[in-house]
Order: structure tokens, then C-alpha cells, then sequence
């Protein structure tokens, strides 16, 4: 499906309503798959939950978990620690170019029973369960997040718990802290201390709840749509604290550069269109690369010259994001330029109307560049693709008063 953004007249004022934080739930389901005390509320309900959900539950030996990568990293390590257990991890095509190997060598010095199936190094892989006594561990610190996410999350499962050692400099260390900070809330003891992570065993827990907090990384496209709106335009979003274990709250601070302001209300935040006065800026996104995409085109939306640094990681995404930003700016009229780690963006103001967006079976191409509708009218190809993190999104711009037809 296609579908058409043509200029839309925005609402002044407007409330969404946004589902869990999918890193949160994905987290938390595996959590719960572990300790089935554990309750959840407020869980996301995007594609990819869903299938950790359904691969958690399945007694399958062939687990396909299509284009979820999160469930991938995560699920290789619940599976290598449930013991008398075989099953193959597969995927999407795509999903199956996206390494894993760092995951799987760090299990294997934890004592893992890890196979390739097709090619060494990719999914799939075959995982035979097993109990593991091994303590320790260490890998290198600037790769992706998940794949030491996901040994921390089995980590109190393991008999003697976990001691990571990550070596050289850290990225990514907000979702590291999500995942400690979830484990906290299930009142499992963690230490962070340098370079060093220890979690503590624990076999059993109490009956607890746990209300996921609501997306921020789905909230990134509304603070790009107050950007682009007229000044006093306000979207009342929930629900969000304002201590957030999630890194993608940076965008309170991001978006004051693009003229939005964010009010903390009760567990909402309001955003604000007032006045920005800035023509270039500079980000260092090691931490927040979920948001890359909707920066850079409130960027070229709004004329102003940027430079992102600290994007290694989207290089091993649903698509080469980098890549893929390139080629769809570049057809709107952009000039840009991207390197294994960066993207520099030079300020214009042409944008050229009804451009068809290809979004690379990439949810975050789809709805980063959804605002530029209130700019020009563009067609975003493969529209449904959006499930993928946040299935009501087209329905909720439709509410703000954006004009979308299926093309």
C-alpha cells in the first residue's frame, strides 16, 4: 500500500495517544518469559512485540522472527540458556545480512551452544539450550547496544549471574540503562562501574507490575510535525515521564533548536511551536540513532545546515539507513553527503513536490518523512510498514489533520 500526504491544515491543538515503549517491552517480555511472576501494562503494540511475544509462546523448533531485529539479538540469548531445547532463528532476507556474530561469540565464552546454518557470521542460527555456570564475559563496547542487552537481560537467569567487561568506549549507554533500570524495577541487583556491568543471579521474583512507559522514539515524529507547523501549535502526547530510562527523550532538548518546546504535564508532554533562530546544527547521535531519520529531515525541511556524527549503527539496520537517506533527500531536492558514520546535510529551501518515498521495508523511513507533507505533497511507498514499530500512525496524522490517500 501507498499512500499520498498532500498539504495539510494542522490542527492549533491536538492530543495522541502513543502505545509502550517497544524497547521497554521487548525488554520486559523477555523478563517475563523468565520470571512469569512479572506484569506488564501499557506494552507496545507494535509488530515487532508481537512476534517476540509469539516466538516466546511457540514450541516450534523454527522461530522466524521476519524483521525484528531487537527479537533476534534478544531471543538468541533466552534460547541459549533454555536447557534441552533445540531451535533454528530465522529471518527476513534482510535479516539475514545483519551480523550477529558478536552476540554469538560473547555466549560461546559463556559456555553457548551456537551453530550458523547458512553463513557464518548471519542468521540463521541453530541455539541447543543449555545450563550455563560461566560468570564472565567481554566484548567490544561500541557495537550495538542489544547485543549486550541481551546478555544482560538472561544474565540473572544464569547461575553465578553476569560480570560484562566492555572494551574501549561505550555507545549507546542510555539503552544500557534502560535495560539495568528495567531489571531494577524487577528488583534484581545490577552494578555499572566503569567499564565494568555486574548482574546479580536471581531464581525467582515476587508478583510485580511494571507500566511501560509510551514511546519516545514514535514521539520524534510529532516533536518533526510541531517543527514544521506555525508558531503556537501545540500535540499533547502520553504517556511520558519525565526521569525516562528511554534515550530518545533527548528530544525535549534536541528540538528546542527547531523551535519546539516541551511541557512535563502530570504523565503527558506538550509540545510547543515557538521561535528557533538557529541555521546549522551539530549532533553527536551516538546514543539516540533512532531519531537520526526524523532529525535530518526536520533539517531539510526547515532549510537549516546540519551534521550528524555517531550513526555507525545504521549501517546494520531494517535497510543502510544512511544510504537510504541519501538517495530519498536527494531526490527531494537535497544535498547531502554520508560517510560510515556520519551524514552532513546543506541548507536549501527548494524541496521538490510529490516525490515517492521508498522505504526500504524501514518503518522509521515511512514516518520520518511523513511531516514533509506540510511542506509539499509526497507519496510514501510500502505505507504499511509502519506496523512495524507504531501501527496507528497513519490513523493518528489523519487526526492532527494531515489530508492521506491511499495512492
Amino acid at each position: 500500500m501507498n499512500v499520498s500526504l498532500a498539504f495539510s491544515a494542522l490542527k492549533k491543538k491536538a492530543s495522541v495517544s502513543i502505545s509502550g515503549s517497544k524497547s521497554e517491552t521487548n525488554r520486559l517480555l523477555l523478563l517475563q518469559a523468565l520470571y512469569p511472576n512479572l506484569i506488564l501494562e501499557n506494552t507496545s503494540n507494535s509488530d515487532d512485540s508481537e512476534v517476540m511475544i509469539k516466538a516466546l509462546a511457540s514450541n516450534d523448533k523454527d522461530i522466524d522472527i521476519h524483521h525484528a531485529g531487537t527479537a533476534m539479538r534478544f531471543l538468541t540469548a533466552y534460547f541459549a540458556i533454555q536447557e534441552n531445547r533445540a531451535v533454528i532463528v530465522t529471518g527476513s532476507p534482510r535479516m539475514k545480512e545483519r551480523p550477529i556474530k558478536i552476540l554469538v561469540d560473547a555466549l560461546r565464552q559463556l559456555g553457548a551452544d551456537i551453530s550458523y546454518v547458512e553463513n557464518e557470521g548471519f542468521p540463521p542460527i541453530k541455539i541447543q539450550g543449555r545450563k550455563i555456570t560461566k560468570s564472565k564475559v567481554s566484548l567490544s563496547a561500541n557495537v550495538s547496544s542489544q547485543y549486550i542487552s541481551a546478555l544482560l537481560l538472561i544474565a540473572p537467569k544464569l547461575e553465578n549471574g553476569l560480570e560484562l567487561t566492555l572494551e574501549g568506549e561505550i555507545t549507546s549507554i542510555p539503552y544500557l540503562k534502560m535495560t539495568l533500570g528495567l531489571l531494577n524495577e524487577t528488583g534484581i541487583e545490577t552494578s555499572f562501574i566503569g567499564n565494568v556491568i555486574t548482574v546479580g543471579p536471581k531464581t525467582a521474583i515476587p508478583f510485580i507490575s511494571v507500566t511501560v512507559e509510551s514511546d519516545w522514539s514514535s514521539a520524534s515524529y510529532f516533536y518533526s510535525t510541531v517543527a514544521l507547523s506555525e508558531e503556537g501549535t501545540e500535540i499533547t502526547l502520553s504517556s511520558y515521564k519525565k526521569e525516562s530510562l528511554q534515550g530518545d527523550s533527548a528530544l525535549s532538548e534536541i528540538y528546542k533548536s527547531f523551535g519546539v518546546q516541551t511541557d512535563f504535564q502530570e504523565d503527558q508532554i506538550v509540545l510547543r511551536k515557538i521561535n528557533y533562530p538557529l541555521s546549522i546544527v551539530h549532533y553527536q547521535l551516538n546514543n539516540t540513532p533512532d531519531i537520526a531519520q526524523t532529525i535530518a529531515v526536520t533539517c531539510f525541511a526547515l532549510g537549516i545546515e546540519c551534521h550528524l556524527t555517531g550513526l555507525h549503527t545504521l549501517k546494520i539496520k531494517e535497510t543502510d539507513r544512511l544510504e537510504a537517506l541519501k538517495t530519498e533527500l536527494t531526490k527531494l531536492g537535497a544535498d547531502i553527503s554520508v560517510t560510515n558514520d556520519s551524514l552532513t546535510l546543506a541548507a536549501s529551501k527548494n524541496i521538490k513536490p510529490n516525490i515517492r518515498i521508498t522505504t526500504y521495508n524501514d518503518h522509521r523511513m515511512a514516518m520520518a518523512f511523513a511531516p514533509l507533507a506540510l511542506r509539499i505533497p509526497i507519496v510514501i511507498e510500502d505505507a504499511e510498514v509502519v506496523s512495524k514499530s507504531y501501527p496507528d500512525f497513519w490513523n493518528d496524522l489523519t487526526a492532527l489533520g494531515f489530508t492521506i490517500f491511499e495512492s
